[in-house]
């Protein structure tokens, strides 16, 4: 359990942070790079969640579905914030497992099967809700990105990995749902700005 009496602890003033087994690192090193692009694509998942509950469509399930999702990104932080090569979870350490991926998998299977095939690529946009999820989308985009860059120079669970990836096409299937409940995509028409 985080009990947290204070805010700071000026023990990151020198330019480092804690990890989990107590070590310290630079804050600019590739896996804090990386904790901190999941953080921000937690905090836009938030933003979509608000989007979506003062949009009036009923897509009550979706918003509970991310919200589930922002804890499993606590949890991804925490899981690149451990140091080694043992991604088991254990009672005190928190790891990405392959049912959170399956699950996210299973999701979007079912929403897809709910959309009319693309017959175009579309842009990022639609409702507001849509466009957030969209934004959410690209910047877990930049995570993965990152986390990847980060597991060049030190051991990354490549199930957190798998979960971003998995994510961001979740969070695509999901600006799509949202936005077929509003008339549909916004398609991409190549050329047409000529």
């Amino acid at each position: 359990m985080v009990k947290l009496n204070r805010i700071y602890t000026r023990t990151g003033d020198d330019g480092t942070t804690g990890l989990v087994d107590g070590s310290r690192t630079p804050k600019d090193a590739p896996r804090m790079a990386a904790i901190g692009d999941v953080d921000e694509a937690n905090s836009t998942i938030g933003v979509a969640v608000v989007a979506l509950r003062a949009s009036g469509i009923e897509l009550a399930w979706l918003a509970a579905l991310l919200e589930r999702i922002q804890n499993d990104l606590f949890d991804l932080g925490a899981d690149m914030a451990t140091p080694g090569e043992d991604f088991a979870p254990s009672e005190m350490t928190l790891r990405i497992v392959a049912s959170q991926v399956d699950r996210l998998e299973d999701e979007i299977d079912r929403m897809n099967g709910e959309l009319s095939p693309l017959t175009s690529f579309i842009l990022p946009g639609g409702t507001p809700a849509a466009a957030a999820l969209h934004v959410a989308r690209a910047t877990v985009r930049r995570a993965e990105r990152a986390g990847v860059s980060a597991a060049r120079e030190v051991a990354i669970n490549p199930l957190a990995l798998a979960y971003l990836n998995r994510l961001s096409d979740y969070l695509f299937v999901a600006a799509r749902a949202v936005n077929q409940k509003a008339g549909g995509d916004v398609l991409w028409r190549p050329g047409a700005t000529r």
